[in-house]
């Protein structure tokens, strides 16, 4: 799935919002200001509000409907956007890296996560991908025996009815011979 770099919609918007969201968050330099407990819920809170205005900054909405928006001031959202705040810089950083390709792996586990599902590694991920293109190799040529096992039973089915029509003529004619007889 791509990042909607330049979001249309609020879908993308909150796609972008989220992408830039937990991207920053698993960046090494934020993991370790989040590690006091006491300044992880301002500091998610800022991650939060920074990424939703910079992904609808690149929307294309004015300042006052980001901070209508997110129910905060329009002073609040400049200095976002401007990087005057730590959250802003690391969340346009995060932008950039992100434009640039260089969280590619990052992003892929973000949107992993965000389906339910699990992170794995580039190298495990590949390894499964390969792993389950051969199951569904194996699939295709396991249906395409059973088809053609199917189609042989239909044959013998036919073959069998003849073989006892045959054997009830037969039947019948000894029947009328030993009738005869």
């Amino acid at each position: 799935m791509e990042v909607p770099l330049n979001p249309i919609g609020r879908e993308e918007i909150h796609r972008l919002e989220s992408i830039l969201l937990f991207a920053t968050l698993f960046r090494p330099e934020v993991i370790e200001l989040i590690k006091d407990p006491a300044e992880r819920l301002t500091w998610v809170d800022s991650l939060a509000v920074a990424a939703g205005a910079i992904a609808r900054e690149k929307a294309g909405m004015t300042i006052s409907e980001i901070a209508e928006e997110l129910g905060r001031t329009e002073q609040t959202i400049r200095k976002h956007l401007k990087g005057e705040t730590k959250a802003g810089q690391l969340v346009r950083e995060t932008y950039e890296l992100i434009k640039q390709g260089k969280l590619d792996e990052l992003v892929k586990n973000v949107e992993i996560l965000a389906k339910g599902g699990q992170l794995v590694a580039m190298e495990e991920y590949e390894k499964l991908k390969k792993e389950k293109e051969e199951l569904e190799a194996k699939v295709r040529e396991l249906e395409e025996k059973v088809k053609a096992l199917e189609e042989e039973n239909r044959t013998l089915k036919v073959k069998i009815d003849n073989v006892r029509k045959i054997l009830a003529d037969t039947l019948e004619r000894v029947k009328e011979i030993e009738k005869l007889l």
